[in-house]
């Protein structure tokens, strides 16, 4: 099943709400991905005579601190706050996913095993294990990105399993195993078709909260580096303006981060939602 066609069960009866909240990620999308035609300046020139400027026609939401146009630098840096994310929920969702269906299926040992090493890595905060990886690999959005992902793995990977028991017991499974059908043809062309609609949906909502992780580690300057623009590194970089009375790039990208955590949010649960009363047939 593709993911458009997995998007299409839970979203089958969407309402106004939720119309709303495609179309606000799909913005934001589509923002990242026309950055360079939207942006009125290069978000990196650095502009000493139009230092901390307040909204103009020359700059619509003003400048930073080194003369930046503020405009340009949210529209640019959409792309590495939401390619970042999608990265770690990319990794974890494929990690989980995998685990899961092979804890489902096997079940005995193996399950208690995998239960056992999940439960080690719930003790680990996410946010942590990214500053590890980062004073071990050093800063850039690779580190964090993998540590992130293992640390998403174990919640997805726990989440799915629970569907994947429901969904292996179910008769056609059984019939399908009485037929000689390999385990390997019984979850990818049944079993993981039939979850698609879950997985895309915890995935949504998952998304949200991977964007807030690694908008705090660039907070923390400990993500990709100056000049590049990113919301998280942003917000650190308006500190000094907002403490000037030039609040515009901390308040802005802090306002995007919390629109996007809000939106997928939203979004996932009533994908969610949808997905259980569908009953996932």
């Amino acid at each position: 099943m593709s993911v458009s066609s997995a998007l299409r069960v839970p979203l089958r009866r969407a309402t106004p709400s939720t119309a709303v909240l495609l179309t606000i990620a799909g913005l934001l999308v589509a923002i990242a991905v026309f950055a360079p035609l939207l942006a009125t300046h290069s978000p990196n020139t650095v502009d000493m005579t139009a230092v901390s400027q307040n909204p103009s026609a020359a700059h619509w939401l003003g400048t930073d601190a080194l003369g930046r146009d503020i405009y340009s630098r949210l529209l640019y840096g959409a792309r590495i706050s939401l390619l970042g994310p999608a990265l770690i929920i990319a990794g974890a969702t494929f990690g989980g996913v995998a685990v899961a269906l092979a804890c489902a299926w096997h079940g005995g040992w193996l399950d208690r095993v995998v239960s056992r090493i999940n439960d080690i890595l719930f003790a680990f905060p996410g946010l942590l294990l990214a500053v590890l990886a980062v004073a071990v690999f050093g800063t850039g959005l690779t580190a964090p990105v993998v540590a992130l992902a293992i640390a998403y793995l174990p919640y997805m990977a726990r989440i799915i399993r629970g569907v994947a028991l429901r969904e292996r017991r179910l008769p056609y499974v059984v019939a399908l195993e009485a037929t000689g059908m390999s385990a390997w043809r019984i979850n990818l062309r049944h079993l993981l078709p039939n979850l698609a609609p879950f997985i895309v949906a915890q995935a949504t909502a998952a998304l949200g909260s991977a964007l807030m992780d690694l908008a705090a580690v660039s907070f923390l300057g400990l993500g990709v580096q100056p000049p590049t623009a990113d919301w998280g590194l942003m917000v650190s970089d308006g500190e000094s303006s907002l403490l000037a009375g030039a609040p515009g790039q901390s308040l802005m990208a802090g306002a995007l981060i919390v629109l996007t955590v809000v939106v997928f949010n939203l979004l996932g649960d009533t994908m969610i939602a949808s997905a259980h009363r569908e009953g996932l047939r």
